[in-house]
């Protein structure tokens, strides 16, 4: 549910004529207040925001330390470099945090989200879903024009019901396993690069073989990783259905990001496309947007985009319940 104070948050300045109508309706003999005068109270008292919608400001969320292969994976780019045929190489490495296992290491030509999609996506067939993902803040796994720092992709890991983890920003000892495996991919298999993509992937795959089935690891009691990785009890069975028994209804995001009431267009955010959400009226013309157990923001009968609600992903963040 939505608290007040994010409702009061979101009201503003559109609370002061609502305010004075109603005392005008209840009190006609007296000498109503001038709107600016209510705007001046509300404000005093912490109940109105100001400017334009604040910008996400990445701040990482709470990193779990999980036993368990499969309770979190850890991702990320390791940086470009450039093939003998002078096109640059950006590898997407996925691991098992607990098992340090090596999921993958694809040899890409750029870090657009639509690559990173297969890549993912082939990852969860292969070895099932995991509870969460940690990476850092940088696209294709963040948005830092997005609502809460959400992108297509996060929004996709959040459907399938994977929590999210990102790190602080500058601080990539905190993804420090992932890390350390980027440090010897770097020296065994990009050393001199390959002459082409296809190459290239043919040294990743020998490096995958060999970092989880032949090098034993100090930090697993001189194990391979291959010894204690398991398979995640959790298949990949694509996406499920959203429904919102408790909203007004449910509205399908529009590919740029609207959400369309009518004639009415109000803008929500671009990595929100395609997806369902759900509308529900929490005061008199005042709407409340939810995805999934989250509440987005709101909006009233005169704006033109949904306002941001509290930060949800601020500290802990959870998957949704699996179906």
């Amino acid at each position: 549910m939505c608290s007040s104070r994010a409702l009061f948050d979101f009201l503003g300045e559109r609370l002061a004529p609502k305010i004075r109508e109603k005392l005008r309706r209840l009190h006609s003999e007296i000498q109503l207040p001038a709107i600016s005068t209510v705007h001046a109270v509300l404000d005093r008292h912490g109940l109105v925001t100001r400017g334009r919608r604040r910008r996400y400001k990445a701040e990482g969320t709470t990193l779990s330390t999980p036993t368990r292969a499969n309770d979190l994976w850890c991702a990320d780019y390791k940086g470009e470099f450039m093939l003998a045929d002078k096109r640059y190489c950006y590898p997407l490495t996925i691991t098992d945090f607990a098992s340090r296992y090596l999921i993958c290491c694809d040899a890409l030509a750029t870090t657009k989200e639509i690559y990173a999609f297969t890549v993912f996506e082939r990852a969860f067939k292969d070895f099932g879903l995991p509870l969460a993902i940690r990476t850092d803040n940088g696209v294709p796994f963040a948005s830092a024009s997005a609502f809460f720092g959400l992108s297509k992709l996060s929004v996709w890991w959040l459907r399938l019901g994977i929590g999210i983890e990102r790190i602080k920003p500058g601080n990539p000892q905190q993804n420090g396993r992932h890390e350390r495996m980027h440090l010897t991919l770097k020296k065994e298999a990009t050393r001199p690069a390959a002459k082409n993509f296809l190459q290239q992937q043919a040294k990743f795959d020998r490096f995958i073989e060999c970092y989880n089935h032949e090098r034993p690891h100090q930090a697993l009691d001189m194990k391979y990783p291959a010894e204690l990785y398991t398979h995640s009890p959790r298949p990949y069975q694509g996406l499920s259905e959203l429904d919102y028994p408790f909203h007004d209804r449910a509205i399908t995001v529009t590919r740029c990001g609207r959400i369309c009431i009518g004639r009415r267009k109000i803008n929500l955010s671009a990595a929100f496309a395609g997806q369902t959400v759900g509308i529900k009226e929490v005061s008199e013309k005042i709407w409340l947007v939810s995805f999934m157990h989250y509440d987005l923001g709101f909006f009233d009968h005169e704006a033109g985009r949904v306002e941001c609600a509290p930060n949800p992903f601020e500290a802990n963040v959870l998957p949704m319940s699996p179906v």
